[in-house]
This record gives C-alpha cells, structure tokens and sequence, in this order.
C-alpha cells in the first residue's frame, strides 16, 4: 500500500520495516507530493500499521532524482 500511495504521489525512494516493528525509507520527489506522503504517512500509513509517531529526519532539497521507482526493501 504504501508503495502505491509513493507511485500515485509521483514519488521515488524505498522503505523497509525494521526488526523494532517501525518503519525507515527515503522518499524523493515534488516537495509538495514529499509533504503529502508525510501527512498520509503520519495519519493512514498502510491497512496493517499502527501508527503511534511519525519522525521525518534528514531532509534536504535536491537538484535530481537518486533514486528510481519505489521499492520495499527486506
């Protein structure tokens, strides 16, 4: 589901749960679609999560994409 939400957003990057039952990825894309999937991220996130906190760290503008496509990783 989530991979989906990033592909509708027009977004690339990747996720992947953690063995502590959270959640690490990156995303890249539209600032605007970024903040988005952060909101959608924070509230609804994928039908099996629970979400209890949502951190975003890191972020940056950048010139192009380093990324291609959206993937879980595992």
């Amino acid at each position: 589901m989530l991979k989906k939400e990033g592909l509708r957003l027009g977004l690339v990057g990747w996720v992947k749960n953690t063995r502590s039952g959270t959640v690490v990825g990156q995303v890249q894309g539209p600032a605007d679609m970024v903040e988005e999937m952060k909101v959608w991220l924070s509230k609804e996130g994928s039908p099996s999560s629970r979400i209890t906190r949502a951190s975003f760290t890191n972020q940056r503008s950048i010139n192009k994409l380093e990324l291609s496509g959206f993937n879980t990783r595992f």
